[in-house]
């Protein structure tokens, strides 16, 4: 066994452990980083965020090559080959991943390619992949283990036709028929793939809407264009039965749509939520409480109840996002170096890369009504930007969330292409603690879609230029 030691021990690689791992080593601490993985990356770059992103973008330029029919542009032949794009996919991952190998050899960290779990609040016991195992005395460890796909019980099959989100990602075989469980983000993300790549798509969603979170307005021009390219949206509906047969799985569901009948469906995608990984890390040797819920406590520093060991990510809470992970994993080595910081965001932006994207940050409409908070709804519809009609996408809108008293910016949704991208003029905006002046009054270019964020601003006084609202008396 080999004895080692370090200033910090950060255990899991993804986007918040190589973000702490990393700003701790520019601090000048002494750091070790432990994944399994041959490079740090995580579940995001490895088996989500990235890989399911290069193909969503598959899946657009396969839909916008069909639409181009309506702008006078026929594509004769298109041919998709799974086998390249997997390729291309996996490639993506490899070049991302392995610039994240380069970036730790940079930083002199240690990096340990195995697994880790606490003997005590100081001493962590390792076993490498290529089979040495060893212990790592350490000052402060930080805990970035993430989250995994959520399972039902009783539908856990030992079948490869039943599929989590990573692996069908892989596109082992297109199906012809794919069952998704779940309207969140992961399931119409993916659902969304595989209906481009030839699928017929049945999504099935508990509740009464898709994406659950999501201001309606917004997700209703998502279910709208999913309408045109999905076989079927059941909501209020639930799998009762699943049976592996040869030929498929037979399914039964009960929804105010569900005729009751069995199903054969050739793939089932379970998409129904994350679970943080608290489990098997030696916790119980240390004085580090864990909720109800599998989630590590921590306070606004990502400080555990043992102080010399933090927590950041999935396995500290929701939102389960990699750009909050990475915000946290940088705070917490802050802290660690001496700097005086909390984590206190005020916005945190979701997206969801459906086409079209959705995009939200801050409060919500529904939280608005929710709370009971005093504000003002603004909302400028895409058929009004010249940019929206070039693209052939005036289905989008754009909203904001107003105090009427102060004017502040409370939140921004947007629904339509690159609302992604815009969004994060919403976190600013109310970063900066900005009103709809501030937005008005800051040229955007033209023709772009971001002049709908300055229109949204305008519209609340009444004088948006490209589009005339009767007011109310």
């Amino acid at each position: 066994m080999a004895n080692l030691k370090t200033q910090l021990a950060v255990i899991g690689g993804g986007p918040g452990g190589y973000a702490a791992a990393f700003m701790a080593a520019d601090l000048g601490l002494d750091v070790t980083l432990i994944d399994p993985e041959l490079n740090p990356g995580g579940v995001c770059l490895y088996r989500g965020c990235i890989p399911s992103k290069a193909l969503l973008h598959a899946a657009k330029v396969i839909d916008e090559a069909h639409e181009a029919k309506a702008w006078g542009l026929t594509f004769s032949g298109l041919k998709i080959q799974h086998k390249k794009l997997r390729e291309w996919k996996n490639d993506v991952v490899t070049r991302l991943t392995g610039g994240l190998g380069q970036l730790v050899k940079q930083r002199k960290i240690n990096y340990l390619r195995g697994r880790a779990r606490f003997e005590n609040n100081r001493t962590l016991t390792y076993d490498l992949l290529e089979g040495e195992s060893g212990a790592l005395e350490f000052e402060h460890a930080i805990i970035a283990t993430g989250s995994e796909s959520a399972r039902i019980p009783q539908f856990d099959l030992n079948s490869d036709r039943l599929l989590d989100a990573t692996s069908a990602l892989e596109l082992n075989r297109i199906p012809k028929k794919l069952l998704v469980i779940g309207g969140g983000y992961i399931g119409l993300e993916l659902g969304t793939v595989y209906a481009a790549l030839g699928s017929q798509v049945t999504v099935v969603e508990m509740t009464a809407g898709l994406l659950p979170g999501a201001d309606k307005d917004l997700v209703r021009i998502l279910q709208k264009r999913l309408a045109t390219r999905i076989t079927d949206i059941l909501l209020q509906t639930t799998v009762t039965t699943l049976k592996v047969q040869k030929n498929g799985v037979k399914v039964t569901l009960d929804g105010p749509k569900a005729d009751h009948k069995a199903r054969l469906f050739d793939l089932i995608l379970l998409a129904v939520g994350r679970q943080p990984n608290s489990a098997g890390l030696g916790l119980s040797n240390t004085g580090v409480e864990v909720d109800d819920q599998g989630f590590i406590k921590v306070d606004s520093q990502r400080r555990t109840t043992e102080g010399n060991i933090f927590a950041i990510g999935d396995v500290a809470g929701e939102p389960m996002l990699a750009h909050k992970a990475s915000h946290e994993g940088r705070v917490a080595a802050e802290v660690i170096a001496g700097r005086p910081v909390v984590y206190e965001p005020a916005a945190i932006p979701a997206v969801v890369f459906t086409d079209p994207e959705i995009a939200w940050v801050g409060l919500t409409e529904t939280e608005a009504k929710v709370q009971k908070i005093a504000h003002k709804v603004v909302r400028f519809p895409w058929a009004a930007s010249g940019r929206a009609a070039t693209l052939d996408r005036s289905d989008g809108l754009t909203k904001l969330i107003v105090d009427p008293e102060s004017e502040r910016i409370l939140g921004m949704g947007i629904a339509g292409p690159g609302a992604g991208e815009m969004i994060a003029e919403g976190v600013l905006a109310i970063e900066m603690g900005a009103n709809v002046t501030d937005l008005g009054l800051s040229i955007h270019p033209h023709p772009t879609l971001s002049e709908t964020i300055m229109e949204a601003a305008d519209l609340f006084h009444g004088t948006a230029t490209h589009f005339f609202q009767t007011k109310k008396r």
